[in-house]
């Protein structure tokens, strides 16, 4: 079984649901012997199958398969108030907004199957605690399981489930964040005091994700008593990387100074560049994922075929200034190289 300690590298490319995470991106940091994600949500499970083969024929290196948990299931009605505001968006973007589904579990059951039917070395879960019996059929399979935790919490709940290692996730993380009550305050507690936080109810190893993007980041986070970093918006502007191009484009534009935690595009709490969208939208963005996700979707596709930022979710941590072009491999090199003689105490 893969364990944190045979990492050459302790860094993680983490899983960026909706397209950035591709197997060429795992392939090139498994070359810098760290783990590659292929992240599972969005996806139907035989497009999940087509990437796990995909990247097995690019790279005999290990890597994770993440999966989203499945949330409590919002009220239609609740939904209503905001698909009327975006009928407003649906305009300008000449688009239909769909009717929202609450049965959407985004086909969780079988994507578990596949991935005990053909097992991979990895697999980690977001959005909530993974169920006992499927952390125990994985580990008969021979994957690694992780779990995703925001809070002491989570963590102490998340440990007693029999997981392997924890990712220790701070609000300072771009994309979705994973606590798992989405109807919960976001998390507050910056990541550096929340791992020593954690580090202090478990013995379990942690890896570190939230803001990481520079070698001093990584480590401090390993100072902290983490066994590895998790990175994901320091790829996103990387070759391999299967972001949009207009949200590469606009992590280095001046325009988008900040970022922002918002629910207006998904329903849950989520990290992206501040834009019209979220300016517009977050006051009344009501809790409400995978509904809102739902009806912000033909949005979003439409602002990306016209190379609108304005409309697109531009996900991204706190420290997306250091994002930069230089090829995944590469830029995983010399953030460790940076990192090293920074890292022990």
């Amino acid at each position: 079984m893969f364990d944190l300690t045979t990492l050459r590298t302790p860094i993680v490319a983490a899983p960026m649901a909706g397209g950035a995470s591709t197997p060429a991106l795992a392939a090139a940091v498994g070359r810098a012997g760290c783990l590659g994600f292929l992240a599972a949500g969005y996806k139907t499970p035989e497009a999940v199958a087509a990437r796990i083969r995909e990247l097995r024929e690019l790279s005999a290196a290990p890597f994770g398969v993440n999966l989203f948990v499945p949330g409590p299931v919002p009220d239609v009605d609740s939904i209503a108030a905001y698909r009327a505001e975006l009928a407003a968006e649906a305009a300008r973007y000449d688009v239909e907004l769909p009717e929202p589904d609450p049965s959407d579990d985004d086909r969780w059951d079988d994507k578990v199957s596949l991935l005990l039917a053909d097992p991979v070395p990895v697999v980690s879960f977001t959005f909530g605690p993974p169920p006992a019996d499927v952390v125990a059929d994985l580990h008969r399979v021979g994957t690694y399981v992780v779990g995703t935790v925001t809070s002491v919490t989570e963590a102490r709940a998340v440990a007693a489930l029999g997981v392997d290692a924890l990712c220790v996730q701070g609000p300072e993380a771009g994309g979705h964040s994973g606590m798992h009550d989405p109807y919960a305050p976001p998390p507050a507690v910056p990541l550096l005091e929340l791992l020593a936080a954690v580090r202090s109810e478990t013995s379990l190893p942690l890896i570190a994700a939230g803001g990481l993007a520079t070698g001093a980041d990584i480590a401090a986070a390993l100072r902290a008593g983490a066994r590895a970093v998790q990175l994901g918006t320091a790829y996103l502007r990387t070759p391999e990387s299967g972001a949009k191009p207009t949200h590469k484009r606009a992590l280095a534009d001046p325009r988008f100074s900040e970022t922002a935690m918002t629910r207006a595009f998904s329903g849950r709490p989520a990290r992206g560049l501040r834009n019209r969208f979220i300016a517009d939208h977050d006051p009344t963005a009501p809790i409400g994922y995978p509904l809102v996700n739902q009806l912000t979707q033909p949005l979003r596709a439409a602002a990306a075929s016209r190379d609108d930022p304005d409309g697109l979710a531009l996900w991204a941590g706190t420290g997306y200034r250091h994002a930069s072009e230089t090829p995944a491999e590469t830029l995983t090199t010399d953030l460790w190289e940076s990192a090293v003689g920074l890292a022990a105490p």
